[in-house]
């Protein structure tokens, strides 16, 4: 295995307590809904305007991008930082030390999780330890905006799941790709019936070799490979526009090139997933770590009975069966185009939390896509087709 910190592979070094009892539920759960979802808790501030207090646990690579998300937030104060590292805390001291120089550390996240003045948690830790974090948050009531995946098995999601039905603090995932404008206005539109009827999707993420500082990305049991860690936002994307989940999964995967490097890797550095959706649709997925830099990265498209759509450009075009003329094309619409898609979800969090409204990439959006992340694993790993009611049942 690679050499990781120790303090990454297990929970009872973070001293995650025992869960406490739940406290009787304020969920009322609506016939026939794909989900529950939490009512928020009350804020520690006087009223919806007022500001919201906010902790962040895990401040390394993806963390600090949230952080100094969180700092540009109006109406919000950074009032704690976790990480088990010093030098990972005091680079999140120095980028916001304008914002609010008196912001407290910890190691522990239970110590920040105790403050009743925090409203709000950020959680951006390995995957591995998503399942306990959440769980405390949320058992505590705080609103918590959770990285993705929910969790790295499907155990995990489950628990977490539990905990969210039972929380007065409301749950976001951070699949920020469903705040790119071009992204989510192609998705709107495919939605809307704009290309037709799905008939197939196809999406690629081919780069180089993932971090080497990062060593606990090449750990499986912690990272849960990278199509949990990384390509559960693509399927994200791809639930959304179909609007549910795939049925079954099988695929193929394996280390190619990068065999030992770093020691001990259990990632793969190329893996290939097929999904089926209901209405005979399939997603075929590819994400490699070997690519050139002469070679194209990603790409996300869905092809309709009548246009086909590039989700990043937001262009659709016509379907041709003679595609030698030339193609009728066109460029939806995208409003308001601003703006950083990672900025935008962080302020959607802080404003759901304000008017106790429902986060577009709630709770079962996160549980659709990691479980069907994880199913799409387990056919690599299994060799064999998987099906969503072993990771859902």
């Amino acid at each position: 295995m690679p050499k990781v910190d120790e303090r990454l592979t297990s929970a009872s070094r973070l001293n995650v307590l025992p869960p406490k009892a739940s406290p009787p539920t304020r969920r009322s759960l609506i016939a026939g809904s794909v989900a529950a979802f939490s009512a928020p808790a009350v804020l520690s501030a006087q009223s919806p305007n007022d500001e919201i207090r906010v902790g962040i646990i895990g401040v390394g690579g993806r963390g600090s991008n949230l952080l100094r998300r969180i700092i540009r937030s109006p109406g919000v104060k950074l009032v704690a930082i976790c990480d088990i590292d010093p030098e990972a805390i005091a680079r999140a001291r120095q980028t916001s030390s304008e914002h609010n120089p008196d912001s407290d550390t910890y190691t522990e996240f239970r110590e920040l999780l105790d403050r009743k003045d925090i409203d709000a948690v950020f959680v951006a830790t390995p995957v591995n330890l998503h399942k306990e974090m959440a769980m405390a948050a949320l058992e505590v009531h705080k609103h918590l905006y959770l990285e993705k995946p929910v969790g790295r098995t499907k155990e995990d999601v489950a628990a977490v799941m539990r905990a969210s039905q039972t929380s007065r603090g409301l749950l976001q995932l951070g699949f920020q790709l469903r705040y790119d404008p071009r992204r989510s206005a192609a998705v709107r539109h495919v939605r809307e019936g704009g290309i037709g009827r799905i008939a197939y999707m196809q999406a690629d993420r081919h780069s180089g070799d993932l971090p080497r500082r990062k060593t606990w990305y090449f750990d499986a049991s912690i990272s849960g490979n990278m199509i949990v860690e990384q390509a559960v936002h693509i399927i994200d994307l791809m639930n959304w526009a179909m609007d549910g989940h795939p049925v079954k999964a099988f695929g193929a995967g394996g280390i190619n090139v990068y065999r030992g490097e770093p020691a001990g890797r259990t990632t793969y550095d190329n893996y290939i997933c097929i999904y089926e959706y209901p209405n005979d649709v399939r997603l075929a997925f590819s994400h490699i770590f070997i690519n050139p830099r002469g070679f194209g990265g990603s790409r996300e498209q869905i092809w309709g009975t009548e246009w086909a759509i590039d989700l990043v450009s937001a262009t659709k075009h016509k379907l041709d069966p003679q595609p030698r003329r030339p193609a009728e094309s066109e460029e939806l619409n995208v409003e308001d185009e601003g703006g950083n898609m990672n900025q935008r979800a962080v302020d959607a969090f802080f404003r759901h939390v304000r008017d106790n409204s429902e986060p577009l990439n709630n709770a079962e959006w996160g549980r659709r896509a990691t479980l069907a992340a994880i199913m799409g694993r387990t056919a690599i790993e299994e060799q064999r087709i998987v099906r969503w009611d072993e990771v859902a049942g």
